[in-house]
């Protein structure tokens, strides 16, 4: 058997949960007993976190420190710290306010106005247009057309024209617009932040967070305290917006002394009289001009922040870890973000990304849904680009050793139960992230209204005493996908640099249709393509992932040397295809044919051979990326019939190679076959249960093997094939078994049901009898009900003897945990409520006694949940006997 296995089985695999632990300033006795609960659901760390604390850094916060500290000590667990003292990182601890204004954020800013010449003597105030204590950059006029915009023309620089606060100009004839270009410390976000393009600003934050932690907890570096956590730093301008586009939204600029001598430098030619072209339409310059500013504020955040803090780490022995804020692409903007994921996260020790606010839910994966923070979620993104963002960056890059975070399950709310946090948890492992970070452990006073659900709630939450479970489940197939390789099918070209240089395509749509075909996709920056990428046996080779093919999103323009690099790299036998949307395409001939993008380069500039050279590359429409990347033989994994919501993901170790198959249907069962490359001997691992049991029905077929599968709605099962891979006669749960003949009803007359809240458990208090199961929040039943709800009933078997057979709940609101004749059947916390009763049933009378406990929300309705509709409470059924 294989080690990996082997470890998982004797329940000593690792541990990959580092939750958050919120600090308030709580007393010692409730500290040591949440660090207690913590320990109790089989995690190993915790990441500390203020929330806010009275005293960051101060008297009080050391002492609660020591108390975790001692904690973490006694029970082998490792301690992380959220390194400010509130989110999101950037405030220093008030440093920068108290002690450094001069290191506050700076901004570059425009105001404009239009004028009409012909007009000789003309004058116009400056300080009616630039504040104090503002700083003018340049003054600028470029000729615009009767509607407004750029005729294309010379735009000319009128700063030397500037005397006592007034620019003196006669006017050319036509009408023009002066731009007013100068620096500021207003109209951006959180202005008592660091400036993160600034060492020195960043370096205040080590100041007032590291060091102080140096000096407490220096013996312990690398040992108990292990790291610290990046909670969403952001550029912050923009009012802190998600879309705030260069070129697209009006907004102020992140800046910092002498940007402009190094964006003149990064651009190549003098950029004072081109300023305004970073807001607006100037002319030919625009775009390239943009290209070279995010450019360099893309690196110079890399550089200072993430980079500096990064190798203090480093040097200190500890990891660096965290997250920006990828919503909606921001991830490629400043505003609430940083430009730039692959940049803004390198010198971290992994991948991070974070899934709250109710962003993923199932079965909204197209449409922009509600949302709790704006007027909609973009179903696409999150669903399809959020966590092959944070996997991508975890293959790709080796500082990261393959390891990818993922900050989950915070702000959803109390509706959000044990069903739903599997369903996020099993959605981030077939995609690859290996690292969690649940959301949260409140030690506050219950309720606590921040940001819930809290997972122990000072003994409140019903379902605590089941939350172990998932994470048990969790740190399993983590345990199986880490420290080993990832097998991808292809590549998509990350949008960014596209994005900062005309129209394009998001990585979000090449993304889903890979993933609705079960190809599997990393995401590749451009800086990785390059005069050194190499090509091996026509894949793409890059750290250690090797791609097919490699998939460029539809775009006006892309750097000179990543498109020179693609030609070189098509010449050696990569296979590569523009995809193009419907939208794109033009009809000749009563055909779609795409269009030929992209029609330049980045930086400007004539490069017309290049781009000739570049139409080697195959170019389909986005729905025919499969078939294409199948002539190919990129073929990723074959199903018998179309699945688009089965999710894949293959994983491999020396000796042995495993795929995680994951149900993202809502409410349909999947029911088809798979084919596994290379595989040669199949077993399944049922992480929840920590059992392999065998396959049914695997035939060898194309130097691979065919699997029948069905997997339930919200299922997921790991396939394994290698050393020693060999499991029971049949599975714990439905999906992969031959129970697919006689079902029979469990016909109890009368059900007797009684409940029992979080405090009272495991004392039941009987509530009433039922003679049929129904939704117990109906309004005259149990609408306000949270805890646990017992039912129980006697019914009769018949052919109990000599087969397998199993109970099956039907639908259940929403943990289930089942007796049949007083032995234990087991626990599911999500569907298929299936559980063996092979041997437990027996011939003649039964008693069977089943626990459902459901969600705080009934009994605490918050705010957070009303984003959400709430599922029935207690047992809904059918209850059934299925035989195999």
């Amino acid at each position: 058997m294989h080690s990996r296995v082997r470890e998982l089985l004797e329940n000593r695999g690792g541990n990959y949960l580092l939750p958050f632990f919120w600090q308030h300033g709580e007393d010692e006795p409730v500290l040591r007993e949440e660090m207690a609960r913590i320990a109790q659901c089989g995690v190993g760390a915790v990441c500390v976190e203020s929330r806010p604390h009275p005293d960051f850094c101060g008297p009080l916060w050391w002492r609660d420190m020591d108390i975790i500290m001692d904690e973490a000590r006694r029970r082998d667990m490792k301690v992380w710290v959220l390194d400010d003292a509130h989110f999101p990182t950037g405030f220093a601890n008030g440093w920068i306010r108290d002690k450094f204004p001069q290191l506050k954020k700076i901004y570059l800013a425009e105001r404009h106005m239009d004028v009409a010449g012909p007009l000789a003597g003309a004058s116009i105030m400056v300080n009616m247009w630039v504040g104090e204590p503002d700083t003018l950059v340049a003054v600028v006029a470029a000729p615009v057309s009767p509607t407004g915009s750029s005729t294309g023309a010379e735009p000319v620089d009128l700063t030397n024209r500037i005397r006592d606060n007034r620019l003196y100009w006669d006017v050319p004839a036509g009408q023009w617009r002066v731009y007013f270009v100068f620096e500021t410390q207003s109209g951006g976000g959180n202005q008592d932040y660091i400036n993160p393009i600034e060492p020195a600003s960043c370096r205040v934050l080590i100041d007032a967070v590291y060091e102080p932690h140096r000096e407490h907890y220096a013996a312990d570096f690398g040992k108990t305290l292990v790291g610290f956590f990046s909670d969403e730093p952001n550029i912050g301008n923009g009012g802190g917006l998600y879309d705030v586009s260069i070129g697209r939204k009006p907004m102020v600029l992140p800046w910092r002394a002498g940007l402009l001598a190094e964006l003149q430098r990064e651009f190549g030619a003098p950029v004072a009289a081109l300023l305004p072209g970073l807001w607006h339409d100037i002319g030919p310059a625009s775009w390239p001009l943009r290209y070279a500013y995010m450019n360099l504020v893309s690196r110079l955040y890399s550089e200072c922040f993430a980079g500096q803090l990064g190798q203090w780490c480093t040097s200190h022995g500890l990891e660096y870890i965290g997250h920006i804020i990828e919503d909606g692409d921001a991830h490629t903007r400043m505003g609430a973000s940083a430009p730039h994921f692959f940049r803004a996260m390198d010198g971290q020790t992994m991948s991070g990304i974070d899934v709250v606010l109710c962003q993923i839910r199932p079965g909204l994966d197209r449409r922009n849904a509600t949302w709790i923070i704006d007027d909609h979620a973009d179903g696409e993104f999150y669903h399809y680009e959020l966590a092959k963002l944070g996997a991508s960056h975890a293959h790709i890059d080796p500082k990261k050793r393959g390891r990818a975070m993922c900050e989950i399950f915070g702000a959803y709310g109390w509706a959000e139960g044990l069903r739903l946090m599997k369903w996020l948890t099993d959605h981030m492992l077939v995609r690859g992230i290996n690292w969690y970070v649940p959301h949260a452990f409140s030690p506050k006073e219950f309720p606590d209204g921040d940001c819930p659900p809290h997972f122990y709630a000072r003994g409140k939450n019903p379902q605590f005493r089941y939350f172990g479970e998932l994470m048990r489940y969790t740190n399993r197939i983590c345990h199986l996908i880490n420290d080993g390789r990832h097998v991808a099918d292809a590549a998509v070209l990350y949008h960014a640099q596209a994005e900062w240089s005309g129209e394009y395509m998001s990585i979000k749509e090449p993304l889903r249709v890979l993933a609705q075909a079960q190809l599997d996709a990393d995401i590749v920056p451009a800086d990785l393509l390059d005069a050194t990428t190499a090509v091996r046996g026509g894949k793409l080779v890059i750290a250690g992932e090797d791609y097919g093919c490699l998939i460029l999103p539809c775009a006006q323009r892309w750097p000179r040397a990543t498109l020179e690099a693609i030609v070189r790299m098509i010449g050696e036998g990569l296979k590569v295809v523009v995809a193009q949307p419907f939208q794109a395409v033009e009809a000749q001939a009563g055909k779609p044919v795409p269009q030929q993008w992209p029609v330049g380069i980045s930086e400007g500039g004539d490069a017309s051979a290049l781009l000739d050279s570049l139409r080697c590359a195959r170019v389909c429409a986005l729905d025919d990326l499969p078939a294409v990347l199948g002539a190919w033989g990129v073929t990723g994994v074959r199903t018998g019939n179309r699945q688009p919501y089965l999710r894949s993901y293959q994983y491999r170790h020396d000796g042995l190679t495993m795929w995680m198959f994951f149900n993202e249907d809502p409410a349909a069962t999947i029911d088809t076959s798979v084919w596994l490359d290379g595989a040669k001997n199949v077993v399944a691992y049922d992480a929840f249960a920590n059992v392999l049991l065998a396959v049914e029905g695997a035939e060898p077929e194309d130097g691979g093997m065919r699997v029948p599968l069905t997997l339930s709605a919200e299922e997921s099962i790991v396939l394994l094939s290698g050393e020693g891979c060999h499991g029971g006669r049949l599975p714990a749960a439905m999906s992969l078994t031959s129970a697919k003949g006689k079902v029979v009803p469990v016909a109890i007359e009368q059900w007797a049901v009684s409940t029992a809240d979080s405090q009272a458990y495991p004392t039941c208090t009987p509530w009433r009898s039922l003679d049929a199961l129904v939704n117990l929040c109906e309004p005259d039943l149990l609408p306000g009900f949270s805890g646990t709800i017992a039912y129980e009933g006697g019914f009769d078997a018949q052919g109990a003897e000599g087969g397998h057979v199993f109970l099956d709940l039907g639908e259940v609101g929403e943990t289930a945990e089942v007796w049949l004749n007083d032995e234990p059947l087991g626990l599911r916390i999500a569907r298929p409520y299936a559980f063996d009763a092979t041997g437990a049933l027996r011939e003649g009378r039964n008693r069977l006694r089943i626990e459902v406990t459901n969600t705080l929300v009934y009994a605490l309705r918050d705010w957070w949940s009303k984003f959400m509709a709430q599922g029935p409470s207690g047992l809904i059924g059918p209850v059934v006997l299925r035989y195999a």
